[in-house]
C-alpha cells in the first residue's frame, strides 16, 4: 500500500527500538506530561462549570429571575404592575414581595432578612415550596403570624417548628414609655434548606399581609418577582418590560444582582485555563527536547536519506510527523483521563474525604460544600487544540534542524 514517506517513516520512528533507550523515556515522559496536563485542566474546567451551575440553581432557587423595584422603596399600585408584567409572553410567573432587614429573638438573637409573600404566587418564581426540610410554605397564613425559617437560622435561634420567635421591626412607634421598637411574636411554621449559607442562615419568610402589618408599608411591596421562560434572556426580557411600566420602575435581572459572584466564577474559570495552558505548554516543549536527541540520533539515517534524493522537506514532514504523533498521544489520553476523572468526581471527593477524615470544602465557609462537575464539550475542544497546536508548533525547530542536516558532515564520522 502506497504511503506517504515523510508518514511512514516518521510513524516508523515511533515503532522501532532505538539504540539510545533514553530518548525512548523522554518521549514517554513527553506523552505523560501532555496527558497529565491535560487530564487537570478537563477536571478544573468541569469543576469551574459544576460550581457556577450550581451557584445558579440555588440562587435563583430563592432570588427570582427579574425583580421590578421602585426608587421610592416601595410599590403602591403593585397589583397594576404585576397584571402588565404578566402580558408579556415570556413571563411566566410574577408574585409580589415585602423585604425588611431585621433583628430575630428566639432562644438567641440573631440578625436576618424577613420576606413577606403569598405562598400560592411565590410557588411560581421560587423553589422555596420544594425546599422544605419541616411543615410547608402553605401554612403562612394571613393574620396567623406564622414563620417559615432557613434550617440553620432555626438552629442558631434554637428554635424548632411550633416555638415562637420574635421580630423586631426596624420602624419604632411612640408609648406613653416613649419610644420603643416595633415588636411582633411569629410561630414557626417550617423550615427550608437550600444548600447555601446565605439564605439557609439569613432569611426568614412570613406571610406578606403579616409583613405589611409589621413593617406598615399598608398595602404596599418592596417589589414583584419574575420568573421567565429563558433565564439566559433574563436581562433582553426585563429592558423590554421596562418600557412598559409606568413611572420610574426598573427591573434588575438576576446577573445584574448577583452580578459580582458570577463575574468572579468567569474570572476565576479563566484564569485557571490561562495557569494550566502553560502547564501544557511545558508539557509540550518536551516534545522539542525529544526530537533534537533524536535527530542526533538519527543524524546517519538523515544523511543516507539526502543521498538518496530525499529533499529536505521531506526530512522536515519526517520529524513534524514524528512529534505530531507524540502530541496526539498525550491529547488523545489527556482527553480520555480527563472525561473518566470529572465525571466521577463527586464520587472521588467524598470517599478521600471519608478516608482521611477530612472535609475538603466546610459548609460554614464556602457557597457550596460539595464539589460539582459539569463537562462541556466546547471546554474539551479548546483544550485539545491547544494541545494540538503547541505540539505542532513544538516540532518545527527540531524538524527543521534536522533538515538542515549536511550528508557529508553527518556519515564523515560513520
Amino acid at each position: 500500500m502506497f504511503k506517504p514517506l515523510q508518514l511512514y517513516i516518521g510513524l516508523r520512528y515511533t515503532r522501532a527500538k532505538r539504540r539510545n533507550g533514553f530518548i525512548s523515556f523522554v518521549s514517554a515522559i513527553s506523552i505523560l506530561g501532555i496527558a497529565i496536563s491535560l487530564t487537570a485542566i478537563i477536571t478544573v474546567l468541569s469543576v469551574m462549570n459544576g460550581f457556577g451551575e450550581e451557584l445558579r440553581n440555588r440562587i435563583l432557587g430563592m432570588v427570582s429571575h427579574a425583580t421590578i423595584v421602585s426608587p421610592r422603596a416601595q410599590i403602591e399600585d403593585w397589583q397594576q404592575v404585576l397584571d402588565l408584567a404578566k402580558q408579556e409572553p415570556r413571563v411566566l410567573a410574577a408574585a409580589p414581595y415585602v423585604e425588611q432587614e431585621t433583628m430575630l429573638k428566639g432562644f438567641r438573637i440573631r440578625g436576618g432578612l424577613v420576606r413577606g409573600v403569598v405562598p400560592q404566587l411565590e410557588r411560581g418564581v421560587s423553589e422555596a415550596a420544594e425546599k422544605m426540610v419541616e411543615g410547608s410554605l402553605d401554612a403562612l397564613r394571613p393574620g396567623e403570624f406564622g414563620i417559615v425559617l432557613g434550617r440553620d437560622m432555626a438552629v442558631a435561634l434554637g428554635v424548632r417548628v411550633g416555638d415562637p420567635v420574635t421580630v423586631f421591626a426596624p420602624q419604632v412607634r411612640s408609648s406613653p414609655a416613649g419610644v420603643i421598637p416595633q415588636v411582633k411574636r411569629f410561630f414557626v411554621v417550617g423550615t427550608f434548606a437550600v444548600g447555601m449559607g446565605e439564605y439557609d442562615g439569613g432569611l426568614a419568610m412570613v406571610h406578606m399581609e403579616d409583613a405589611q402589618k409589621l413593617f406598615r408599608t399598608q398595602d404596599g411591596v418592596t417589589g414583584v418577582r419574575l420568573k421567565m421562560d429563558d433565564l439566559f434572556q433574563a436581562w433582553e426580557i426585563a429592558a423590554t418590560l421596562r418600557d412598559r411600566l409606568p413611572g420610574f420602575l426598573s427591573v434588575r435581572d438576576w446577573s445584574q444582582s448577583h452580578s459580582n459572584l458570577f463575574r468572579a466564577v468567569r474570572m476565576e474559570k479563566t484564569v485557571m485555563f490561562a495557569i494550566f495552558s502553560l502547564i501544557v505548554l511545558v508539557a509540550a516543549f518536551n516534545i522539542v527536547s525529544t526530537l533534537v536527541m533524536l535527530v542526533t540520533d538519527k543524524q546517519a539515517d538523515i544523511a543516507i536519506l539526502r543521498t538518496l534524493g530525499a529533499s529536505p522537506g521531506t526530512i522536515l514532514g519526517i520529524f513534524v510527523v514524528l512529534g505530531t504523533f507524540l502530541g496526539i498521544m498525550g491529547t488523545g489520553l489527556g482527553v480520555a483521563g480527563g472525561i473518566a476523572l470529572a465525571s466521577n468526581v463527586e464520587t472521588i471527593v467524598p470517599w478521600l474525604e471519608r478516608t482521611f477524615n477530612t472535609q475538603f470544602l466546610s459548609a460554614d465557609v464556602y457557597y457550596i460544600s460539595d464539589l460539582p462537575s459539569e463537562i462541556r464539550a466546547a471546554d474539551i475542544v479548546k483544550v485539545a487544540s491547544l494541545s494540538f497546536a503547541l505540539s505542532i508548533l513544538a516540532t518545527l525547530y527540531p524538524a527543521w534542524r534536522a533538515s538542515r542536516t549536511d550528508p557529508a558532515e553527518a556519515l564523515r564520522y560513520e
